[in-house]
């Protein structure tokens, strides 16, 4: 995974869901400890990849796919197609390879985008 570890938070002080949680007081305002949620594998979809796993997406697969990927230990990436390096646009790319472990293409006749 990557990005944020933890984080403070004042959401929740103070009640049962912070029992047993380090807490803090920053600037006067009492916070608690939150851990990051990591997942072991996660199966995305994405529209295109290529071959070093930088990924598109389309339609609504861009919305928690992308944040997904970095959060897991394990990421595959099941995608309409399968490109050569340096053939997908850097402005599309959302995903950078390094958060895909495996590209599947998607078989012809399976569900399309929503």
């Amino acid at each position: 995974g990557a990005g944020v570890a933890a984080f403070f938070t004042p959401t929740g002080f103070g009640t049962l869901l912070t029992e047993g949680k380090e807490t803090q007081v920053i600037g006067g305002k009492e916070y608690v400890l939150e851990q990051a949620l990591r997942a072991d594998f996660c199966l995305i979809r994405g529209h295109k990849a290529d071959t070093l796993g930088n990924v598109v997406y389309k339609g609504t697969s861009r919305n928690f796919n992308a944040v997904m990927a970095p959060a897991a230990a394990t990421t595959v990436i099941e995608v309409d197609e399968i490109v050569e390096a340096g053939e997908l646009d850097p402005e599309e790319i959302v995903t950078p390879g390094v958060y895909i472990n495996r590209i599947v293409q998607r078989p012809d006749g399976f569900s399309p985008y929503e």
